[in-house]
């Protein structure tokens, strides 16, 4: 039995609170940072013949090849159950339509009489998705990645996942790729794909962006690999999962503590937190959270999560809303009388999910928000993935030649100013020029 404490608020001092607030702390130790440099440096070094053997010592296969062909994959997905193929479709369109909306157009406007100004997007050439395997393959990451992707237009997506024993993967992950027109798989998993994803092998293409999650090597491998000088870049810090209930008088019990179990399931070092202003509900969350655990099938993992969970009494819904924007929760749920009336004031969390109809597992799944979102505190200042991230924005400027006289003055004493008088003769031989014209 797992008795999550509960902890009075404003009894706490202001270092209290922030040490009640606090991650569980992450896995960056020396030994995890040395063996994913291992990993990264063999890759670099041996490409392909790294890959296979790194499959044959994590993953337990010996490989005849690192590619997983179309019709291999197609093999893959007709074993699939129509059932499971029938909630992948349903998901797909979920999430293709609200990513479908998030489409741009170019700016452009014209700043003062013959300057014009204009902002562009385009998609990032080559991208590179790692997908999970193991004990939870997740197909819902393929479509969330997946989606976009395709819907952007990146030229080259590339998806690595590690083998099973047989080196095949999941059928689930093989339809889910079809359905996104991934152009290529690769059966490759843990730090080794991603280091081949950031510097390339004979048989994978080095890619701009790397996409996905995964666990502490490979978190570790996004870290370092964009730290690199590989003109690499990642999607966003990951950490351990988390979600944050507020909950009032009116909320249901049963739902929150299936709400904090559906995070606590994901890993052990998983946080859950559920803030309100009443103990009588928290009391009955205590009590079902127990019944509920011990019918899951990952209790022991849920179990151990637990133990970094919190129970927050608040003296009221407004210091529920202010302990929230302190901790920014990757996930938030909210369940109270009135709960659209919170959002406005809310402004620090990944992903929010309002009213005691709207589980945290169904941004997971099937709602069609992403559920690639920052952790770790950084929604404070990170945003969860969208289509923008599959893309590049540039500016375009055009002027004229009245438009350059009109503001040729503000350029050259701001640069003069700067002590840059190169950039101010760049302004004042057109003007010269334009003299010489006249």
């Amino acid at each position: 039995m797992v008795n999550i404490k509960t902890t009075r608020w404003d009894t706490l001092d202001a270092q209290q609170q922030a040490q009640l607030l606090a991650r569980p702390v992450s896995s960056t130790d020396d030994k995890l940072t040395n063996t994913v440099s291992q990993i990264i440096d063999e890759v670099k070094a041996q490409g392909d013949k790294a890959l296979f053997a790194f499959a044959e010592r994590f993953d337990k296969v010996k490989l005849d090849t690192l590619v997983l062909k179309q019709p291999a994959l197609q093999r893959l997905a007709s074993d699939l159950p129509d059932k499971v193929k029938k909630a992948i479709d349903c998901a797909y369109q979920q999430i293709f339509c609200f990513h479908e909306l998030q489409k741009s157009d170019d700016l452009q406007v014209e700043t003062t009489k013959g300057v014009f100004c204009e902002l562009r997007q385009r998609p990032l050439e080559k991208i590179g998705l790692y997908i999970p395997g193991g004990t939870a393959p997740l197909p819902s990451t393929v479509l969330m990645l997946g989606i976009p992707a395709k819907i952007a237009q990146n030229r080259q997506r590339i998806l690595c996942t590690p083998p099973d024993a047989q080196g095949q993967i999941n059928p689930a992950i093989a339809y889910a790729a079809l359905l996104c027109d991934i152009n290529e798989v690769y059966l490759v998993g843990g730090a080794q794909a991603i280091a081949a994803m950031a510097y390339g092998t004979d048989t994978i293409d080095k890619v701009d962006k790397i996409f996905g999650p995964g666990n502490s090597f490979v978190t570790m491998a996004k870290q370092l690999v964009s730290n690199s000088n590989q003109c690499v870049a990642i999607d966003m810090p990951a950490g351990p999962s988390e979600v944050l209930v507020i909950g009032d008088k009116n909320a249901n019990p049963a739902f929150i503590a299936a709400d904090l179990l559906s995070q606590a399931e994901h890993g052990p070092d998983s946080q859950v937190l559920l803030v309100s202003d009443s103990a009588t509900l928290i009391e009955h969350v205590n009590v079902v959270i127990q019944q509920q655990l011990a019918q899951l099938p990952r209790q022991s993992i849920a179990t151990q999560a637990l133990k970094n969970g919190s129970f927050i009494l608040t003296a009221s819904l407004e210091q529920s809303i202010d302990v929230t924007n302190a901790y920014a929760p990757e996930h938030l749920i909210i369940q109270t009388e009135n709960a659209s009336d919170l959002v406005d004031q809310l402004t620090n969390a990944s992903s929010i999910f309002v009213g005691a109809w709207s589980p945290e597992s169904a941004g997971d799944y099937a709602s069609g928000t992403n559920h690639v979102l920052p952790t770790y505190g950084y929604s404070k200042v990170l945003s969860s993935l969208s289509l923008a991230d599959f893309c590049k924005r540039f500016t375009v400027q055009t002027l004229t030649a009245d438009g350059l006289s009109g503001i040729s003055t503000a350029i050259m004493d701001l640069a003069q100013a700067e002590g840059l008088q190169a950039h101010s003769n760049a302004v004042a031989v057109r003007m010269a020029a334009l003299a010489q014209q006249s």
